[in-house]
């Protein structure tokens, strides 16, 4: 009988350490849930649509929408959508099926700077909160809350001074552009062509590729069939400034440091700082594609009533020299 006792006493026993360790696993998780500081104010996951362009475009748009799904993860406390679009029309239709979904958030990166007032203004009266990253757009201000962007205009600023360093006796130069439209495009041909215009460079051809390396290959290859030589090739992107390069191999025509024609291209993938370390190409200009971490503090701070210090935030980029580069500069910036 005093067996039967004692095995009961023990039985008791475990069962309430049982019972309380189950209990502080929850006291653990809720603390976790408590202290993220992505999580509503009453606590639920913050609902949140992603409207990125297509993430095969590149390798810039690849590390992007890598970056995006890592940060606002089910663990980081968001439920989250993410939806891709060549076009407006097919980013407009997903953003209404988003607002229709009643997300606390829409996150754009839109293909065309033009056209979107009509859907942030429905957002806007349905109470959701717009956040621009990656590329900017022509709308009021006050229909989205902030833009986490690069500057576009002043990539292509900085890529055409360093052009225009080179100090050549003569400019001819294939003009390979991204998709018509885009801030990226705009930022990037802009500054080319008005130096263009105003220095007397020839541009031999101004022609999208729309960011894709086998357009970009095209483009050159009829240029030179033409008879048109160029000595700078200058891609609004490094996969179409790899095109361009197969093409300039396929003629025979040297490319890079001290060579027969300058390769520049933008975005700062780590295959294209290494051919700019192995003075294959020229030029590269860096674009961020690592935005979460500031689309994340926007958040934080609209969850907790803070007023942002500024709507347009913009992420500091630089160009890089194939003459100057270094291999510590090609593991810090390649993306």
């Amino acid at each position: 009988m005093k067996t039967k006792k004692l095995l009961a006493v023990m039985a008791a026993s475990v069962l309430c350490l049982s019972m309380a360790s189950c209990g502080n696993s929850s006291s653990s998780s809720d603390s976790k849930s408590g202290d993220s500081s992505s999580k509503s104010s009453s606590g639920k996951k913050i609902k949140v649509g992603i409207i990125n362009n297509d993430p095969s475009e590149s390798g810039y748009r690849t590390a992007n929408d890598k970056d995006l799904k890592a940060a606002f993860s089910e663990e980081n406390g968001y439920d989250a959508q993410f939806g891709y679009g060549k076009t407006n029309d097919e980013q407009i239709t997903t953003a209404k099926k988003y607002i229709q979904d009643e997300v606390d958030y829409l996150l754009l990166s839109a293909a065309d700077t033009s056209g979107w007032d009509g859907v942030l203004e429905d957002a806007k009266k349905a109470g959701v909160k717009v956040i621009l990253f990656d590329r900017t757009i022509e709308a009021s201000e006050d229909l989205y809350e902030a833009s986490i962007v690069s500057d576009m205009d002043q990539e292509g600023k900085t890529a055409v001074e360093w052009l225009k360093g080179q100090n050549l006796s003569e400019y001819n130069i294939i003009h390979i552009q991204g998709v018509m439209g885009s801030a990226a495009q705009k930022g990037r041909s802009g500054a080319l062509l008005e130096e263009a215009e105003k220095s007397g460079w020839n541009i031999i051809v101004s022609q999208t590729a729309e960011w894709n390396a086998e357009k970009a290959q095209q483009i050159v290859e009829s240029q030179i069939a033409s008879g048109k030589k160029p000595n700078v090739i200058y891609a609004e992107n490094d996969d179409m400034a790899k095109g361009a390069v197969a093409a300039l191999d396929k003629n025979n025509i040297s490319h890079g440091v001290g060579k027969d024609c300058i390769v520049m291209g933008f975005d700062c993938n780590k295959w294209a700082l290494e051919e700019l370390l192995n003075k294959n190409w020229n030029y590269d200009g860096q674009c961020n594609p690592f935005q979460s971490s500031y689309i994340s503090d926007v958040i934080k701070k609209l969850e907790n009533g803070e007023k942002l210090d500024k709507k347009t935030i913009v992420m500091e980029e630089k160009g890089f020299d194939a003459e100057k580069i270094t291999k510590e500069d090609v593991d810090k910036y390649g993306i």
